[in-house]
């Protein structure tokens, strides 16, 4: 199967894949309900997500601080969204359907965070990189700002792809 940009899916199919990834990741990956995480736009290097500070995320309760957890499982599931995104555009010749599919294989192997600074701020900006997307592993690198554009945490993460 070759896949090129002249057996690209349809701008119709397209936009069904992205609504479909949206609503695994903003609905149906209820993790991601509970941090608030929302998807704020796909461009080049990567995905970006946003999600409000709320008392149910803080961590240090004297300074009102972002929790590690949060920080950590948010900056996971970035690195993800972005290899989802990656594979759906290795496979653009594909269907949103049979796109989707292949997610259902996708699982984190190994995780780094590097915690820069404290979160503090009132939302946060997660972003990421596709780094390498091989046939069984993707690699990826992510950020944390707030809203300030302070750079909170980074990450790097393997993810099982196939």
């Amino acid at each position: 199967m070759t896949h090129g940009p002249s057996n690209r899916r349809s701008a119709a199919e397209q936009a069904k894949l992205d609504a479909a990834m949206s609503t695994l990741f903003e609905q149906q990956i209820r993790f991601n309900q509970v941090l608030g995480l929302k998807l704020t736009g796909y461009g080049p290097p990567g995905p970006t997500l946003r999600f409000e500070m709320r008392p149910e995320l803080i961590g240090h309760y004297l300074y009102g601080r972002l929790h590690g957890g949060v920080i950590s499982a948010t900056l996971d599931a970035t690195g993800g969204l972005a290899l989802m995104w990656a594979i759906g555009e290795k496979h653009a010749d594909e269907s949103a359907s049979q796109v989707m599919q292949r997610f259902s294989r996708l699982g984190t192997i190994d995780l780094r965070v590097d915690y820069l600074r404290p979160g503090l701020g009132k939302h946060f900006i997660a972003s990421a990189e596709v780094v390498r997307l091989g046939g069984r592993v993707g690699t990826t690198q992510m950020r944390l700002v707030n809203d300030d554009g302070t750079l909170i945490a980074t990450a790097a993460a393997a993810y099982v792809v196939s």
